[in-house]
């Protein structure tokens, strides 16, 4: 399946790995898609719309044992204020639905701020841009790919 995230890490000449799974359309969860494709839940990497009071809309990516942590996400954008954007604008936002959200091939090129754990990890999982599809790859190919700033922006509270 060549979705626009392989044909731009193909383009990019970046390695990875696809991994199918069987989707549950009431169940998107991270846990769920982590134990379906084999990886530790802090190894598969969820992608959020947020939009800030000053700087307007961005992707946070967090691993997927964690929640985004709003303040310090507002801190690295330079926002007084950062919030989730509603599940409805999320589509017109980035031209992906729930549980196919990514960062690559996104309608537009929001700025990405990614949590620092990822630089933890030999493979990380993410959304290879549609739901029972995510690709796994190197942390620093990710950052290379997606221009990303790194941030303590997880709550693993």
């Amino acid at each position: 399946m060549k979705t626009n995230v392989v044909r731009l890490l193909d383009e990019m000449g970046i390695e990875y790995e696809l991994r199918e799974y069987e989707v549950d359309p009431d169940d998107l969860t991270a846990e769920t898609v982590a134990a379906k494709i084999g990886l530790p839940l802090e190894q598969v990497f969820k992608t959020l719309v947020a939009r800030g009071d000053r700087h307007g809309v961005c992707f946070a990516v967090v691993p997927g044992n964690a929640k985004l942590d709003l303040k310090a996400l507002a801190k690295l954008t330079g926002d007084r204020k950062v919030e989730t954007v509603p599940l409805k604008e999320v589509q017109p936002l980035t031209g992906y639905i729930r549980g196919g959200v990514t960062v690559l091939g996104a309608k537009k090129a929001y700025p990405v701020y990614v949590d620092e754990t990822i630089e933890l990890f030999d493979v990380v999982s993410i959304s290879a841009g549609m739901r029972g599809l995510q690709v796994l790859l190197a942390p620093a190919s990710y950052l290379q790919a997606t221009g990303a700033k790194l941030g303590a922006i997880a709550d693993l509270g």
